[in-house]
This record gives structure tokens, sequence and C-alpha cells, in this order.
């Protein structure tokens, strides 16, 4: 046995690993105390890493289906790239660029390699139609980076480790350490804040982990928070505390526009007694170091560009933005909004065809990805590509989407699974895992807590007939666009297979080399466990800003313009039920529920619902129920608890596993259905993201 440095890169909190391997299994895993930013952390997931490496569920060949059985074949893999690239080539040269779809996934920001030839490929294609888990999960955070800082990662982060006021909408760190704010050891950093008297008070309609361990919890109707939030940030103006940088503009209009939310109002809607809104307005503005945080609760209701506009504001006009404790920026070892990396985003600039629903970074909502596949007509979807992605189970209406894929001319994957999409490919290209090669993170270095960075070599060698992702992106690329009419010029498929065949380490290398921290791949190298770069600085605004005119814009026009339908939305009606969704520590979205050590233990499926609405419909504790929206019905357990306010049910998100021809290992055995059978892609906030909380629904 020989121990060796890894890293979990499951989640955002990128934690260090120090793993026992034997032979070619890893036999244990511990959180690495000498990592400077996880301090030897580590959450279920980590343990459980070597799991995925040895799943035997997990492809390590590429797989074709038989259309007429639904039977797989093992294949080779020049066979498998050519059918793929016949596949869409067929397509996109008989019906147009616009006919292939591509769906990107959440762990391809968890790998190296999809960052940087996973972009490359999209942008090689060509294709308009391309989505991902962006417009279900962190839109609102980038539409709001991208209009008033200049950049959609140019995002504000959570001093956690000096702040003594540390104020939370919808977010969960205790479970899922920390989302658009790296900060691995949450439970660990919670401790530090409170032992030199700081607070954390949270907003949620659900008690969870975090609620339970703060200084206050408060619920709130789902929905609700834009109300709460305009009205703390009006109560800056009231008290005459508000205050703006002399980089910001936008200051009057910003008081003008706040003004008609009040905190009576805000109680209306929220349940939130008014006196407490105003008392946390002015607790955060009176703390020496504080800062808001808002989350997935937040992002996902159809208001959440207001509310992270809101959130923002509370921020800036405290004067705690880019301010020790408050909230900050990082200075990455590789600063890929610097460096133009990453682009700046937009809003706007086409629209989707049948909807006519806005792009956001270059991307459509997902929530128009059905209906693009089922509309005839010039445009239409008629092929696929899903890099690491399950939009059938972590996207609204996603039984109805399960539908649409049927009916594809062709369509293909790059993942280690058959799964509730997947299933319906054509062909599945299976890359390497994350234990067998080079990692460095990219995105989380910029939205960490603290400024690290760190190199991680492959813990396990890859197979001889294995290919890592950037390897198939690499020959997607170059076969799929070889066989395109008309055919491109000799100098840009030249320049495409030159940028294409330099590997993701080389690129770290040479983006290192080119920064400023001074940090290299050799120093990397010799310290697996990651060098601190220090504490996150202040004072780095305005000219980190990426406007053009280095201005801070307090007063987006999409925003304000949102207040008006934020207006005519009326109080709740008595007796409504809204559903929201939850996550655990041992659940990665919609995967990793065939391990059989993150599934085992009390289950975690169940609806949850206030004893009181129980007992208003007649029903008990544990009874199976039918949960109803606009879109559809799901059977599930339901189970009393206080831990949900009255009025609202919880389901977690990424369940629904076992629908037909998938085989999931234990996952056969975990119960829960997928909460997105019952969100409506008709239900979006300005920016795209689908609205995935506070859906109404009835429970029989």
């Amino acid at each position: 046995m020989e121990q060796k440095i890894g890293v979990c890169n499951l989640c955002e909190a990128i934690c260090g690993l120090v793993l026992t391997i034997d032979g070619d299994r890893v036999t244990g895993a511990r959180g690495n105390p000498d990592d400077p930013l996880s301090r030897g952390h580590i959450c279920p997931k980590g343990v459980a890493i070597g799991d995925v490496h040895s799943d035997p569920d997990r492809l390590t060949r590429p797989v074709r289906r038989d259309r007429a059985t639904g039977a797989w074949t093992e294949i080779g893999w020049d066979e498998a790239l050519d059918l793929v690239a016949d596949g869409f080539a067929g397509v996109m040269n008989e019906h147009g660029r616009h006919a292939l779809g591509i769906y990107l996934g959440n762990p391809n920001v968890h790998s190296l390699g999809s960052m940087t030839h996973g972009t490359a490929l999209v942008k090689a294609l060509k294709t308009p139609n391309t989505f991902s888990a962006t417009s279900v999960d962190q839109l609102p955070h980038q539409l709001l980076g991208h209009l008033m800082f200049g950049h959609q990662l140019l995002l504000p982060v959570p001093d956690i480790d000096r702040t003594s006021y540390f104020l939370v909408f919808g977010g969960n760190p205790m479970a899922s350490n920390g989302s658009l704010m790296t900060v691995p050891d949450f439970p660990g950093r919670l401790r530090e804040l409170k032992a030199r008297g700081g607070r954390m008070v949270v907003f949620d309609p659900r008690r969870t982990e975090t609620a339970k361990v703060a200084d206050e919890h408060h619920f709130l109707r789902p929905g609700s928070d834009p109300w709460v939030l305009l009205a703390m940030v009006r109560q800056l103006f009231v008290d005459g505390v508000a205050a703006a940088p002399s980089y910001a503009v936008g200051l009057d209009v910003v008081e003008q526009a706040v003004a008609p939310f009040t905190p009576a109002i805000a109680e209306q809607h929220s349940g939130v007694p008014a006196e407490d809104i105003v008392r946390i307005a002015r607790n955060l503005a009176a703390a020496d170091g504080a800062v808001a945080y808002g989350r997935i609760g937040v992002s996902t209701h159809e208001f959440g560009s207001v509310c992270q506009w809101a959130i923002n504001l509370l921020n800036v006009l405290s004067g705690n933005l880019d301010r020790t404790g408050g909230a900050m920026f990082t200075s990455p070892a590789i600063d890929v909004v610097g460096t133009g990396l990453v682009g700046r985003g937009g809003h706007g600039r086409r629209q989707s065809r049948v909807r006519g629903l806005p792009e956001s970074g270059g991307e459509l909502p997902v929530a128009a990805l059905r209906e693009e596949i089922e509309t005839p007509g010039d445009g239409q979807i008629r092929a696929m590509l899903t890099l690491s992605g399950n939009p059938v189970l972590s996207t609204p209406d996603g039984a109805r989407l399960d539908r649409a894929l049927e009916g594809l001319e062709f369509m293909a994957a790059v993942d280690i699974y058959i799964n509730e999409t997947t299933r319906h490919a054509d062909v599945i290209l299976p890359p390497t895992t994350a234990l067998e090669r080079d990692h460095y993170d990219l995105v989380f270095h910029v939205l960490a807590v603290r400024n690290t960075a760190r190199f991680t070599p492959a813990v396990f060698p890859k197979d001889r007939d294995a290919r890592h992702d950037w390897q198939i992106y690499r020959d997607l690329a170059l076969r799929v666009t070889d066989r395109l009419r008309p055919k491109r010029s000799l100098l840009d498929r030249l320049k495409l297979r030159a940028r294409m065949s330099v590997s993701p380490t080389r690129m770290i290398q040479v983006l290192l080399a080119r920064g400023d921290s001074g940090t290299t791949i050799t120093r990397l190298r010799k310290h697996p466990e990651g060098v601190d770069l220090g504490a996150l600085r202040p004072d780095q605004l305005p000219d980190r800003l990426r406007t053009r005119d280095k201005t801070l814009d307090l007063a987006p026009t999409l925003v304000l313009d949102d207040l008006a339908r934020l207006e005519t939305v009326a109080a709740p009606a008595e007796g409504e039920l809204l559903l929201i969704g939850r996550r655990h520590k041992q659940d990665c979205n919609s995967w990793m529920h065939n391990t059989e050590r993150l599934t085992k233990g009390r289950p975690r499926h169940q609806l949850l619902m206030h004893p009181d609405d129980l007992a208003a419909r007649g029903l008990t504790d544990g009874a199976t129920v039918k949960v109803t929206s606009r879109v559809g019905t799901v059977e599930v357990d339901v189970r009393a608890t206080d831990d949900v306010m009255p009025g609202v049910v919880s389901l977690p998100h990424g369940y629904g596993h076992g629908r037909a021809g998938v085989r999931l290992g234990v996952a056969d055995q975990v119960p829960g259905v997928s909460i997105n059978d019952l969100t409506d892609p008709e239900r979006l906030d300005v920016s795209g993201n689908a609205a995935l909380s506070g859906v109404p629904v009835t429970v029989a």
C-alpha cells in the first residue's frame, strides 16, 4: 500500500485528500491537513471518491445502442468516433448548424479537460443551440456579475474567515460546502466566526442544516426573498447610511426604485415581521465587516436576478464591498476573468426559436430545450450531444424532455454512465474519471474564500485503451468539422488541430507562467497539497472592474424593469402549497446514487411536509401521496416535520432514477422521484434561469 495526494472535485469545495492506494484501488481517503484551503476537511463524497473509479456500473469503453432492441454493445474508439462524427455531420449538413443541440452538465466545470477542450469543441461546432446546467442554477449571479461588474465570473465572495456578520438567503453551506463561495470546512469556519464574536443569520423556508446552527433563523415563504431584500436595501436609505464608492453610478436611481418596497409589504409576502427586517438591515450596516450572501434558493425562482441585485446592493451600500470581512474578490494564480479565458458574458443578443427566450453568456435557457426538439420547422433540434449531463432529472418538466429525446434523429453523449438521459444516445463515449487525470481548478480558485493554487497529478495511470475527456473532445472536433459542408479552409483546420492538440496540463503550465503570482507548475508539483497565496485582498476596485468605463453600475436597466413585474405579484393565497428542493451532503446532484457507501442509512427521498398541512388534508406521516403541479404528478412517501414552515413542501434534487432501460446498480433500490417532473418550464427569471423553487402544488 502507498499514500498519494489527491483532490475531490465532486463539488465546489475542492478538498485536498490523502488517499491510501492498494494496486488499482483506493482503500482509504481522508482530508489533507496540509491543504491551505480545505485544512483537512472531508465530507462523505470525498470518502467515496474511489467508489467512482471502481464502480462496476461505470462505462470504460464506448458503447453503441441498437435502436431496434435497445441493447448496448461495446465498440472500438475509432468506430465510435466515426459514428458520432457521421451522425452529427449528416444532420447538420442536411438541416443546418441549428439542428444540433448541446447540453453541458455540472461536472464539466469540475474537469480541467472539459474547461480547456470541451468549450473549444462547442465553439468549433458553431451551433447556436447550446444549453447547460447554468440556467437551472447560478445564471442570475453570472448575469449580475456581467451587468454590474463587467464580467460573468467577477463575483464577490464572502470573506467568511474575517467577517463578523454573515447574512444568508437560500444557501445551505453546511450541506453544500459553499456554492459560488468555495468554502471547504464551513463548519470549522463557522465555529471560528462565532468564537470571535460574530453572528450568522439565515432566511430559508426550511430549517436547513445551516439554519439549525445559525444564531437566527427566519422562515420566509418561497419566492418572497426579493421583497425582504429590497426592504432591507430601502432601510439603508431611510436610515441615511446608504453610500456608494466614487466609481459607482446610479445611487439616486436605486433609492427611487426601492422606495415602494416597504418592510410592511415585505411582511405581507414573506411572513417575516417588519421589525425583524428593519433590525437585521441595521445590524448588517452597523457590523464591523459584514456580508450578505444568497445562493440556490434565491437563484432558482422567478425573481432570482432581482435577489442577486439586492444582495449586491446590501454589500455595496453598507460599505462592505471590497472590504476585509465583507464581499471581496480573489487574486487567483490563473485569472480567467482578467485574462479573458472566460468571456465577459452577455444577455439578449439572440433569442430561442420557439418562445423567443434570451440567451445569456452565449447559451439559451435549458427550459427551452424540450420545445426546440419537439417543434417542427427551420432550426429544429434534430441531434443532441450531452457532455456529462442528465437534463431529464435536472431540468424543468423532465418527464416530457425524456419523451422528446426519443424522437431525435441522432444522439451522442460523453459520459461514464447510462443514465436517464444518455439511455437515448446512439453512442456513449466514456472519459477517464477524476483519479486518472491531472487537475487544476480554473473556476473554483476564482470563487474561493482564500487565495490558493493547487495542481494535482493523476493518482492512477489511465488504461491503455481509455481516453481523457480532452482527447475525446479533440477527436470529435476534428472529425465532425472535417465532415461539415462547406469545408473549412485548410488554415482554419490547422489552427483547430493545433489548438486542440495541446494538453490541459501544458496549458496550465503556460497560464501560470503568464500570471503575476510567481506560482509555477514546478512549484505546484513540489507542493501537491497546494500553495497558500494569502487572504482575500481589499481595495481591488475599480481596477478589477471589467465594465467598459470602469464604473460599477448600481442600476442595471434589465433588473430595474423587472421590478414592475414584481409589484404585480399578489400576496400568497391561504392554504396554497409551494414546492422547494433540497440537497444532502451524501448526494452529488443526479449521480452517485448508485454508490452503496453514500446511499446507506436512513432514507432521504421523502416529501417533507408540516404536520398542520398533513392534518388539514387528512394525511398521515409515512403515507404515499400524490404531488401534482401544472405539468405533472409524482407519487412519493411523505414525512411530517416542522423543519419546513406551513405551506411549504420539499423534495430532494437529483432523485428519480430507474426509468426504463436504466441500470444503476443499487440505485434500483434507492426510492424517490424527480422533483423536475413537477417543475414548470414556463416559470422563468428574467435571466432565463428556471424557477425551480416555489412551484405551486397540491398534495393528496
